[in-house]
């Protein structure tokens, strides 16, 4: 069963990491605010973050094994329905912390219960419409189909921190972008629920005759693991540069004699230019390019480490805006080489099994990366920029010496013709991740 970019179903599928990413990337541009108003430490707020982590790294293999079970449409409706009370969740924590219902401390708990609901189903979505791409696209065709889903979550995270400043209503403040997208959230369900086909695909049976991968052990697997460990430097990098983006934007808009709600709209531009510029990669120069999967890992970690030095040795807000820029390219580049090259080393039977490690990596990612990012800012601005350009230039090395990816590029050199035609997302159509 083929699932051409254009069809409903794919176009669904990238409108739920839309959602989520948007709705996740808004929560990012507000949190450092509503930190500093409740005068809570910069790594407390951070956090936050971890704890939801934690749980998807916990959850993403149970979700990959349950989408295999129930059913991939049942498992994205599960994770919808988490991510929509997730949010809604949070934002009444926040409204009780601003609003002096609650004190800031009370407050900031419930919001760590709501972001840990988020952590327990939020990965079962991405895993879910990941394998169903998978069960539905020919192996040469799976690059270009993880990059059009992935550009998807960039569209994402160009809308969520570009509508930021404008959610923050009169009534409700700094909390109104998270009732917002868990209102779309639930519609969106409802159209998912309705609209997307359910229909199973005939899995191919493993050479055993044993039951599909169901992922223990996987990660040892000499066929993925240079992709997973090379995910996680990646991911680890971007997690802390995200994390500090507020923080270091509040801190230099300070300098000019703005105020912690006044440097929220410098926030969002930040958050413009990377997503911009991710999208820049994903919908034109990953088609424009045809680059195989280590061709796309080797790009995206070199240029993520230029970011970061220009996060370095350019000081000031536009400095920031640059080298954000520059680092959100090169994760543009990276994902979905990571992402589909872990795909294409494994057969039909582990497809479900495979997506769940890659929303792994995603949890593993924000535990403790971003704890260590904010507290390295807090001692010296440099300090988590240079820290990346340590993960960034393992993972550069791993695209140089990997055995592993270089057997993956010898067998997707039919992958050359991945994106022999332009994307088909658009950003009226698509939506994605």
């Amino acid at each position: 069963m083929s699932m051409p970019p254009r069809s409903p179903a794919f176009i669904m599928l990238c409108a739920v990491s839309l959602i989520a990413s948007a709705g996740n990337m808004a929560l990012q541009a507000v949190l450092p605010a509503i930190g500093r108003q409740f005068h809570l430490a910069d790594t407390l707020v951070v956090g936050v973050f971890a704890i939801s982590a934690l749980m998807w790294t916990l959850t993403s293999p149970v979700w990959a094994r349950l989408s295999d079970r129930l059913g991939r449409k049942r498992v994205i409706l599960i994770g919808m329905a988490g991510f929509s009370a997730s949010m809604a969740g949070f934002g009444l924590a926040a409204t009780s912390g601003l609003e002096h219902w609650l004190g800031p401390v009370a407050a900031f708990v419930l919001m760590a219960v709501a972001r840990t609901i988020y952590g327990v189903f939020g990965s079962a979505a991405p895993i879910a419409s990941q394998a169903y791409v998978a069960d539905r696209t020919a192996p040469d065709e799976r690059t270009q189909a993880m990059s059009l889903l992935a550009s998807a979550q960039g569209l994402g995270t160009v809308i969520g921190p570009t509508l930021a400043p404008l959610l923050i209503l009169p009534v409700v403040g700094l909390a109104g972008p998270m009732y917002v997208f868990a209102a779309v959230a639930a519609g969106a369900f409802v159209w998912v629920a309705r609209k997307l086909p359910s229909g199973g695909v005939t899995r191919v049976p493993s050479p055993t005759g044993l039951p599909d991968h169901d992922g223990r052990g996987l990660w040892k697997d000499g066929r993925v693991r240079d992709f997973l460990i090379y995910g996680l430097l990646v991911t680890g990098a971007q997690a802390i540069n995200i994390s500090v983006l507020g923080f270091h934007v509040i801190d230099e808009m300070a300098k000019t004699g703005l105020s912690t709600l006044q440097a929220q709209p410098f926030i969002a531009t930040a958050m413009f230019a990377g997503a911009a510029a991710t999208l820049m990669v994903q919908w034109g120069l990953i088609p424009l390019l045809k680059l195989e999967p280590r061709a796309l890992m080797r790009w995206g970690a070199g240029m993520a480490l230029a970011g970061n030095l220009l996060s370095i040795f350019a000081p000031g807000f536009y400095g920031v805006v640059v080298g954000y820029a520059v680092v959100s390219m090169g994760v543009g580049f990276a994902r979905p080489g990571f992402t589909a090259g872990a795909s294409l080393a494994v057969g039909p039977a582990e497809q479900g099994a495979v997506a769940g490690l890659m929303m792994s990596i995603a949890g593993i990612s924000y535990l403790v990366p971003p704890v260590v990012g904010v507290a390295l800012y807090q001692v010296a601005t440099f300090g988590p920029f240079a820290a990346n350009a340590v993960l960034l230039a393992l993972a550069f090395l791993i695209c140089l010496s990997s055995a592993a990816l270089r057997a993956a590029a010898v067998s997707t050199s039919v992958g050359a013709e991945v994106a022999s035609e332009p994307p088909a997302s658009q950003p009226g159509p698509e939506g994605n991740r």
